[in-house]
């Protein structure tokens, strides 16, 4: 007889396997453009500042976020809803941002990207002359 698959189980087979055993999530993530820019904004949440890596190789941005497992001092569990686990998200950047001027910041469980536009794609008002 073929087993129902529930929500929960059809969420951890489809996470991603790891090396050291734990889950991934993918954290969900805002994109606003600015007048500069873009902002990317991130949930991942129990991620400390040293517990994070944001890097770009070849126009792809990485984002990994470890979350270190906590548990209650004699206590057992009995029932989680909320599962633990590291974060980890990519996107593809354009040749319009200025990867020397990316910066990252990490304010109450929310990682803030602000990414640039580099000069050569910002656009420029063209004076008209009178001929």
């Amino acid at each position: 007889m073929a087993k129902d698959v529930t929500k929960s189980d059809k969420r951890e087979a489809d996470m991603p396997e790891t090396t050291h055993g734990g889950r991934v999530f993918r954290p969900l993530a805002d994109i606003v453009e600015t007048g500069d820019g873009v902002q990317l904004m991130l949930e991942m949440p129990g991620v400390a500042p040293d517990d994070l890596e944001v890097t770009l190789e070849n126009r792809v941005l990485t984002i990994r976020g470890r979350v270190h497992a906590t548990a209650p001092e004699k206590l057992e569990l009995v029932h989680a809803e909320y599962g633990e686990g590291d974060f980890e998200r990519t996107f593809t950047m354009s040749d319009d941002f200025d990867p020397e001027k990316i910066e990252a910041a990490l304010s109450d469980g929310v990682l803030t990207l602000t990414l640039p536009r580099a000069e050569a794609a910002k656009p420029r008002k063209i004076e008209v002359k009178a001929a």
